[in-house]
């Protein structure tokens, strides 16, 4: 059994971690971290945590031997720091996207983590889910022929005062769920992207855009003649999208990435449409099950430091050519994180929850 420690008990994990945990049979949470002690005696109460600690509790909590891993839902900016003292005192991190803020940030990461043995997730809870299994195996399987072109969107309204439209945390439409689409276009071509294109809005009427933008448009190119694009905001209807156009066929997704839905697809060819629907798993739970499951096993997890640090390297590049306006090349790099049937986990969806 994997005893974790909650790092941020925020709306993620209060809505999504905290209620996944006790579903996954291999794990359990041992201590709240956080700086809203009531909220966090509360949470702990209701879902049966043994510790509430502060922020200044944390190294001696991480160097004792009452956790096994952290969960890390702190702002962006605080990613690096607090995944990098948990690895040094040898305890496992997972850690929610983006991975950090900079690329040595990353790299501070993943340097702390082979020093220490422990493993680095990053916390891609798609990699998991029974829908995005079969979305890559329909892919490769070559049903829609070859893929060429690839187009999705994620966006919602964001609500005022959330961390994420503040510039000082890293914040915006593209870290919080432009990641997603860049993640699922990286896997769907099997490629790191070699060059990349973007524009950015930012109405000036509205209060919640004034550090951060709130929508983006990316194109990005991927070898092979390969494209894809995408569009990720924070003030536009509730849409979360994926096509995948290919030589003999084309895959619709809708919804595609949101843990509270089901994921549901269809392959279009020439001779009709065929639709495939998905029960709703817990994304979370599964993701936790499977980062437990490698912590026992001692099998380094697929969605790892370098996975992160993958996407990290194309995001600041999309910021680049924003602000720029330029094509911004990128090095050639190997794609090393192949999403594997053995990394399925499916479990129900939880209705037990506290929202402080």
């Amino acid at each position: 059994m994997i005893r974790y420690a909650v790092i941020g008990a925020g709306w993620i994990s209060q809505e999504a971690f905290m209620p996944a945990v006790a579903a996954t049979g291999n794990s359990r949470m041992q201590a709240i971290v956080s700086g809203s002690p009531e909220g966090a005696r509360r949470l702990a109460a209701f879902h049966d945590v043994p510790e509430v600690l502060g922020y200044a509790d944390y190294d001696a909590l991480i160097a004792s031997n009452r956790i096994d891993a952290v969960y890390i839902a702190l702002p962006n900016s605080l990613h690096a720091d607090y995944a990098i003292r948990a690895l040094r005192a040898g305890k496992h991190v997972m850690v929610e996207k983006p991975l950090a803020t900079t690329l040595a940030e990353g790299d501070a990461m993943i340097a702390a983590a082979q020093e220490s043995g422990a493993f680095l997730m990053t916390a891609y809870r798609l990699h998991n889910e029974p829908g995005t299994h079969a979305l890559l195996e329909t892919v490769r399987s070559g049903q829609i022929g070859a893929p060429v072109y690839f187009a999705s969107t994620f966006g919602f309204q964001a609500q005022p005062g959330n961390h994420r439209l503040q510039a000082g945390h890293w914040g915006g439409p593209l870290q919080d769920v432009g990641v997603y689409c860049l993640n699922a276009a990286r896997h769907v071509f099997g490629a790191e992207p070699i060059s990349v294109q973007a524009m950015a809005s930012r109405p000036p009427q509205d209060a919640r855009f004034t550090e951060i933008d709130a929508s983006l448009a990316v194109t990005l190119r991927f070898p092979g003649e390969r494209l894809a694009q995408f569009f990720c905001s924070f003030g536009s209807e509730m849409s979360e999208t994926i096509r995948i156009l290919g030589t003999a066929g084309e895959i619709v997704v809708d919804p595609a990435f949101r843990f509270e839905s089901a994921m549901t697809f269809q392959i279009r060819k020439a001779g009709g449409v065929t639709e495939r629907a998905f029960p709703h798993v817990d994304h979370f739970a599964g993701q936790i099950a499977y980062f437990s499951d490698c912590i026992l096993q001692g099998v380094p997890p697929e969605a790892d430091g370098h996975e992160g640090q993958s996407d990290m390297r194309v995001l600041l590049a999309i910021e680049e050519a924003a602000r720029t306006g330029a094509t911004i090349p990128l090095a050639p790099q190997p794609f090393r994180h192949d999403i594997t049937p053995d990394m399925l986990r499916s479990f129900p969806t939880t209705h037990k929850r506290l929202l402080l």
